[in-house]
Formats: C-alpha cells, sequence, structure tokens
C-alpha cells in the first residue's frame, strides 16, 4: 500500500524538492502543433488567420473566418532520441496519437451595412501545445565519475545525525539524497558521530563505472483558448485570446551502475551495483492572454503583429525514489533494500513562463496560393519561479544561463482548384546561451488538402530536429550525454461548414 507525505510549511518548497532550470524549460518552450493546414505551412500564419490553430499565434486571425465552422485535428508523434556517452552510442523510439486540437468559431455578420465595424466572431479551441510522450537511453563507461559523488555532493554539510534520527518523511530533499547515499553504502562519513558533516564515495577507486539511464515520460500540457475578434471596414481585423492551461507530467527515470570492470573493484566486499529509480509526477493549471492584430495594406499584401503574455502557472509536485543496491558483506540481506515506501507531496508552487512578440508578413496570389513569413522573438532569462525569495538562486541561473531568441517560420500554399499544396521551413534559436545544452532546432513540413464545398479535410507531415545535451543528475554526476533528437509528425485534420 502506498504512503503519503505532506510538507504542510509552504517554507519548505526550496528545501523540500529543488525545482530546476529544465523543469521551467519543459512548459516555456513552444512545439508546433494544431491544424493540418497550420503545420503543413511550419505555423507561418501569423498574417493570414482563417485557421483555429493560427488563432493561436495572432488573435486576429478569428475575424478573417467568412463561415461558422468547426475542426477536429488527429496527430501521430514519433520522436527517436540517439545518445552518446563517453563513446557508447544507443537509440531510443517513442511513438503515440493524440487528439491534438478541437475548435469551434461563430461568425456574426454586422447587419448595419453604413457601419465600419463588418462582423464580430466568438471561438473556443483546444489544442495540446506539448506532448510529453518521450524515451531517452543512454549507457556508457564513466572514467572517473560514479553516482557516489551524487550522493556525497547532497549529503556534505548535513550532520549525520539527521540522517539516521529523522523520520525520511520529514526530512528536506537534500537529506532524503543523503539518507539514500549512507543507507544504501555509498557514501562513508568522515566520523561515525552525530555532528559529522564530511562523507566520501565508497565506490570502488579506478574509474571506469558502466552507467546505464532510462528516462520514460508521458503527459501533455494543454491549451483551451476563448477568442473574440472583430473586423474593422475591409482592411483591419483585430483580437483577444484568454487562455487557460493545464498540464499532467510523469517521468520515471531507472538509474543503474556497475562496478563489476572498476579496477579497484573487490567483488566480495562493498557495493558492487545499483538501481536508483524517481517516479516523478507534475500535475497543476495557469493562465495567460494575447492581443493581436492584421492589415491588409493591398488587397494582396497583408501584415500581423501579436503578443502573447507569460504563461502563469500554479505547479504541484509528487516523488517516489528507492534503490536496490548489490552489496554482499553490507548486511544481513543482499540485495540492499531502501525503500521509504513514501510518496512524498509538494507544496504548490508558481512558475511565469516568458512572453513573446510575433510580427508577420503575407503576399496572397489571389486564388492560386499565398507565401508567409512569421518572426517571433522570446526572452528565457525572464523565466521565473515564484515566491522569488524562496527561488533567488534559481532565478538566477535563469539570466546567466538563458537567452532571448529568434524564430522564423516560412510557409506557402499553391491551389489548383479544390486541392491545396503546402510546406513550411521553421529556426528556432538555442534557449541556452552556450547553444549546447539544448541547440538550435529547425525544422521542415508539407501538406496538402481538398476541399469538397461544406467540408475540407487535410493532412500534414512534420520533421524537426535539435541536438542536446543531457546529465543524469543535477549536481555530483554532471557528465553531459550528447543527445540527437528527431521528431516526426502526421496530422489529419477535418474541417465543416456549420
Amino acid at each position: 500500500m502506498k504512503k503519503y507525505f505532506l510538507f504542510m510549511i509552504a517554507g519548505f518548497a526550496l528545501s523540500a524538492q529543488a525545482q530546476e532550470v529544465s523543469d521551467a524549460m519543459r512548459y516555456a518552450q513552444d512545439n508546433l502543433t494544431g491544424t493540418a493546414r497550420f503545420r503543413g505551412m511550419s505555423g507561418a500564419f501569423g498574417a493570414l488567420g482563417g485557421d483555429f490553430s493560427a488563432i493561436g499565434v495572432n488573435p486576429a486571425g478569428s475575424a478573417v473566418f467568412t463561415t461558422n465552422q468547426i475542426a477536429i485535428t488527429l496527430s501521430n508523434y514519433s520522436t527517436s532520441n540517439k545518445s552518446r556517452y563517453f563513446g557508447t552510442t544507443t537509440k531510443e523510439n517513442d511513438n503515440s496519437f493524440d487528439l491534438n486540437q478541437l475548435g469551434a468559431i461563430w461568425v456574426f455578420e454586422n447587419q448595419d451595412t453604413s457601419s465600419n465595424w463588418k462582423k464580430f466572431t466568438v471561438a473556443a479551441n483546444y489544442e495540446n501545445v506539448s506532448n510529453f510522450d518521450n524515451q531517452f537511453h543512454a549507457s556508457g563507461f564513466n572514467p572517473t565519475n560514479s553516482v557516489a559523488q551524487y550522493f556525497s555532493s547532497h549529503a556534505n554539510g548535513i550532520p549525520l545525525g539527521d540522517i539516521t534520527n529523522i523520520p525520511f518523511g520529514s526530512m528536506t530533499y537534500r537529506e532524503q539524497q543523503a539518507y539514500f547515499g549512507y543507507y544504501g553504502f555509498l557514501i562513508n562519513p568522515a566520523a561515525n558521530t552525530d555532528n559529522n558533516t564530511v562523507y566520501t564515495s565508497n565506490a570502488p577507486i579506478g574509474g571506469n563505472y558502466y552507467q546505464e539511464n532510462f528516462i520514460e515520460s508521458t503527459g501533455y500540457n494543454g491549451k483551451l483558448s476563448f477568442n473574440g475578434g472583430v473586423q474593422l471596414t475591409d482592411r483591419f481585423y483585430f483580437g483577444l485570446n484568454l487562455n487557460s492551461h493545464f498540464t499532467d507530467y510523469t517521468r520515471v527515470t531507472n538509474f543503474y551502475e556497475d562496478y563489476m570492470d572498476t579496477p579497484g573493484n573487490n567483488p566480495n566486499s562493498g557495493p558492487q551495483g545499483l538501481r536508483f529509480r524517481n517516479e516523478l509526477y507534475t500535475y497543476g493549471n495557469g493562465f495567460s492572454f494575447q492581443v493581436g492584430a492584421i492589415a491588409k495594406v493591398t488587397p494582396e499584401l497583408r501584415v500581423g503583429i501579436a503578443y502573447e503574455s507569460p504563461t502563469w502557472f500554479r505547479l504541484n509536485e509528487e516523488l517516489r525514489q528507492s534503490m536496490v543496491v548489490d552489496c554482499p558483506d553490507c548486511g544481513t540481506r543482499n540485495p540492499v533494500i531502501v525503500d521509504p515506501n513514501l510518496t512524498m507531496i509538494y507544496p504548490s508552487y508558481r512558475l511565469q513562463t516568458p512572453g513573446k512578440y510575433t510580427g508577420s508578413l503575407a503576399y496572397v496570389f489571389g486564388k492560386y496560393g499565398l507565401i508567409s513569413i512569421d518572426y517571433a522573438m522570446k526572452d528565457y532569462s525572464n523565466i521565473r519561479f515564484r515566491p522569488s525569495n524562496d527561488y533567488s538562486q534559481t532565478n538566477a541561473q535563469f539570466e546567466s544561463l538563458l537567452d532571448a531568441t529568434s524564430e522564423v517560420r516560412i510557409g506557402a500554399e499553391a491551389k489548383a482548384k479544390q486541392w491545396s499544396f503546402r510546406g513550411g521551413y521553421r529556426f528556432e534559436q538555442s534557449p541556452y546561451k552556450n547553444g549546447k545544452t539544448i541547440g538550435d532546432l529547425q525544422g521542415f513540413s508539407a501538406g496538402l488538402g481538398y476541399n469538397f464545398g461544406g467540408t475540407r479535410l487535410d493532412a500534414a507531415y512534420s520533421y524537426a530536429k535539435r541536438d542536446m545535451q543531457q546529465t543524469f543528475f543535477s549536481q555530483g554526476l554532471v557528465d553531459a550525454t550528447t543527445v540527437k533528437s528527431v521528431s516526426n509528425n502526421v496530422t489529419l485534420t477535418l474541417l465543416l461548414d456549420l
């Protein structure tokens, strides 16, 4: 039976489970999602409108609609992660299906023909802005660093008496990690006294530690948008979105380390290997708003501008950890099992993602097609955990590690009778100043559609690649794994006039 422990004191939020830069980046980055027409043009829709996902770029896009419509989108989401860790290459794939988008819009024409206000629109649209289904696997021989250094880095400075006498559920996060290291025989205190605060690694000396890390994540980040739009004369369109965000994320990490090939290992004494399991569950909700405008400079040339506010999230986390250690002389039972059998429920915390500015330009070739360009700016160094006093160290890391970025999306569409043919390209700069932790993103897309009259069917394929560097732990064992991540998406949208 699972046991749960709730930290009742809000001030424990930082010390109990310290949030990291990578946790914030999970919700701060955009993904190419939405309808097949939108994806087929790589999301370059800020000056065009007339598409449900375009409303998510520029809310004024709703006022471009001329009829009441509903749309539903299904997607197949596939990822491939190729990792390299100290010369060893591994590859992991994941594949999932997703109800990616569902929306409806109502268009109300102004019956007063003398008025400059031509119409107003009301829309509701749901999109899965992030699909968290993913798998990552890395393995190799680390020449110098053991996971014992992760545990000792947490334990140093903590009195041994706190590790041995305080109930696990009342410990801070650092003390809990020290607990696993101590009772898993991976760290040794310098002195066996309650006031000892110095610990050393108990891993065999000599390096060449075989390590594996397998991460499986599931979940989503969804956005429900309520939109209002108006058209002024035949040239200007304005819109507003009020967005409700909700997220559900689960990550299971299994780390394995083996000492059989370590030169200094004694196979009859001390730890021979271990498996450290972490199960993290994050859930919560948030709010944001968007404003935008589109202008027809000429019947062919259109420009758009939009602002997306930060998203203000309130998030909750639950964490469960356990460890199994192969140690023939560490106690009366082998393997040694360190499992407090507790799911830690931490106090909720707040996250503010960065705002975003988008400028757009489009040229429409009558009934024959169009070309569109979006340029967006976002400053990731503005990410903040709240309350600021509790997260001052992490918030300082956002400023020192992250940077302002630019994103370019280019899309085109050609029409031939009922058929539409689409293609697109997008480029997004790395949000990190070093350009390596998360690298630049490049993507391509293609799509087609067929208009049956009151019904349209669209299909799209999109491809994106990005290189990253991922560490197994946030401290102690921080050797980086190089990851080449590739995503492939196939999307199908059915759109109906009402």
